[in-house]
């Protein structure tokens, strides 16, 4: 799984129509986040929180708080990305922008068998022999492997995931123990 960070749902929300039809709201996931000026014209320093390098390509449009921003270049640079946007044309501007989160629509790619934060928080898991255990809650980073938080705060290692039924559950298999209920 990515960072969590790299694919937080930014927005939940649902509007409705005067007619009382709930419509979901694009869900955007936070991908990357403006970091600091580069140079004198405009460029800026990105940390990318996705793999997906292609979230910089010439031409893509990143949704902020401060308006939609689109790439007009974009190299790496140590382990970052510098990235010239239309909306930031110089140093003084590109200042204005520091710590500004970047997100996007989720990409729907039927041949990547990776679950993305966003599709496992709020499923049910269930255990190897049919247990449930509550939902998730979130995600949370850990270098060895990151880790499924249920509602009641246990921790799965996400290593353990052995199915994901989407929208639905996940089923895990666990050793003895890990999810012995509380009383």
């Amino acid at each position: 799984m990515p960072p969590p960070s790299a694919t937080r749902p930014r927005s939940t929300s649902t509007s409705s129509t005067d007619r009382g039809i709930a419509i979901e709201a694009p869900r955007l996931l936070e991908v990357g986040r403006i970091d600091r000026p580069h140079g004198v014209r405009g460029e800026v320093v990105v940390t990318l929180h996705t793999p997906r390098h292609d979230r910089l390509a010439p031409g893509t449009v990143l949704a902020t708080d401060r308006g939609d921003l689109t790439v007009q270049t974009s190299r790496t640079h140590q382990h970052r990305f510098l990235v010239r946007f239309d909306a930031i044309p110089d140093r003084d501007a590109a200042e204005a922008w520091r710590g500004v989160v970047l997100s996007a629509e989720p990409l729907d790619d039927p041949d990547d068998e990776t679950l993305w934060v966003h599709e496992v928080v709020g499923l049910a898991v269930v255990d190897q022999h049919g247990h449930g255990h509550g939902r998730v809650r979130a995600v949370v980073e850990n270098p060895a492997s990151d880790l499924l938080e249920l509602e009641d705060g246990r921790l799965v290692p996400s290593v353990f995931v052995v199915d994901h039924q989407p929208g639905e559950r996940l089923v895990v298999e666990v050793p003895d123990g890990l999810l012995d209920d509380r009383d």
